[in-house]
């Protein structure tokens, strides 16, 4: 598995913006033509969140903070195989 596959983190936007349609979000899936893809979240108090997905020696994150705020700021990422990922996210970057 390569460090960038676009084909799965597509995959795992997917699911995630599936399972957080099903929590009552709008979710966004934005493909640009260069660069990675992009899940956006808009909550009821129209707050937007994005995020993205990274692989990681264990495995796929979601990460909803720049690069630099995660380094400050530990809790603002979630393992994609989470089963609970969406409710994660929803607590954390959303509520």
């Amino acid at each position: 598995m390569s460090t960038h596959d676009p084909q799965e983190q597509f995959t795992h936007l997917v699911r995630l913006g599936w399972n957080l349609r099903v929590l009552g979000l709008c979710t966004s899936l934005v493909l640009p033509q260069v660069g990675q893809p992009i899940l956006e979240v808009m909550s009821e108090g129209e707050t937007r969140v994005r995020i993205t997905v990274v692989r990681r020696a264990c495995g796929w994150m979601f990460v909803w903070r720049p690069w630099w705020a995660r380094m400050w700021r530990p809790g603002e990422a979630v393992w994609a195989e989470a089963d609970n990922a969406a409710d994660v996210i929803v607590s954390a970057a959303i509520a």
